[in-house]
């Protein structure tokens, strides 16, 4: 899998988390309000992905998924606090959970895929 289509998997991992977030606490859902709360997650990943280098094996789950996933949350919730957003108890337990499964999930599934299909494609 190339790169690119990882890490915009990863954002969409933390777009999905964000918008669900928003409409659970019935915050709007305009792209303000999505960008605002989204963009800190996004920092961490992007921190995550240069940290272990995860374009080099994107769909490895170690180093690349653990990496991306825990930059995401810790990286996240750090500029949250610094920012002034707030990083409840239990806000940071979902973020872990929903990033984690999400995450590192999908990077399960392409692995399961390219495996059955015994395919040439680069999983790595």
């Amino acid at each position: 899998m190339r790169p690119i289509l990882a890490i915009v998997a990863d954002a969409l991992c933390i777009a999905v988390f964000v918008i669900i977030g928003l409409h659970t606490h019935h915050a709007g859902l305009g792209a303000t309000e999505v960008v605002r709360t989204m963009w800190p997650f996004v920092v961490g990943l992007l921190l995550g992905w240069v940290a272990v280098r995860a374009w080099k094996r994107p769909t490895a789950i170690v180093p690349a998924g653990v990496g991306a996933w825990l930059a995401t949350v810790v990286g996240g919730m750090v500029l949250r606090v610094l920012v002034g957003q707030g990083t409840a108890a239990p806000f940071i337990i979902v973020a872990l959970v929903f990033l984690g499964v999400t995450m590192l999930g999908w990077r399960v599934v392409a692995r399961l895929i390219a495996a059955a299909g015994g395919s040439s494609a680069r999983v790595a």
